[in-house]
């Protein structure tokens, strides 16, 4: 029984051993699908895991009245490799987070203060819409076109997480209009006729 116990006291001491706890990203080296590469553990320290950047006001004097403040790995490096994130969100009255999708991330979203409209589109085109108050809570699944609009007179604030240390940002309107994609092709391609595609690209900063 002893020679049982022993063995048992072994193969739990070499597996615990092995274990690697943490990979606190090496933000030096390239960030790969796979995630960055480890910092040597000798020269992590706590504020690898620390990030008070979240309890400070974003900025809303923009064109969309919105500020998103992440906490992703290149903010946070001991996020790598534990599959998540997040972010905050301030959205000033009638501040919009424009459509857009996150290829790498599922998202929930928590109110904190104010009224939020939010909603998805799924791959059927099936819209998905509710207009969230102070603590509810609203998910968006993986890769869907979805949005957030200030549903107040007051500022709007949001806590948002995600599935992946670096969830991806895609926004719609930037697509289309903040890049060189020739006009004529953007017009075949969403029905807009010459003068909306131009005074669109005028104010995102696209060209072509």
């Amino acid at each position: 029984m002893l020679h049982i116990l022993f063995f048992f006291s072994l193969l739990f001491s070499s597996s615990h051993a092995s274990v690697q706890d943490f990979c606190v990203a090496n933000l030096k080296g390239p960030d790969t699908p796979a995630g960055f590469t480890c910092k040597s553990p000798k020269k992590v320290t706590v504020d690898d895991f620390v990030l008070s950047a979240l309890g400070i006001a974003g900025n809303t004097t923009n064109i969309i009245k919105a500020a998103v403040t992440p906490a992703f790995v290149s903010q946070l490096p001991g996020l790598n490799g534990l599959g998540l994130s997040a972010a905050r969100l301030d959205l000033a009255p009638a501040g919009v987070i424009p459509l857009h999708t996150h290829p790498g991330a599922s998202e929930l979203l928590f109110v904190i203060r104010g009224k939020i409209l939010a909603g998805f589109i799924s791959s059927a085109n099936a819209v998905y819409l509710k207009t969230l108050k102070r603590g509810d809570i609203m998910v968006f699944p993986q890769g869907l076109l979805h949005f957030q609009v200030n549903a107040g007179g007051s500022t709007s604030i949001a806590v948002v997480s995600f599935s992946s240390a670096n969830p991806g940002l895609q926004i719609l309107d930037f697509a289309l209009f903040a890049n060189n994609l020739p006009s004529p092709l953007v017009e075949k391609t969403t029905f807009l006729d010459d003068a909306q595609v131009k005074k669109l690209k005028a104010v995102l900063g696209g060209t072509g």
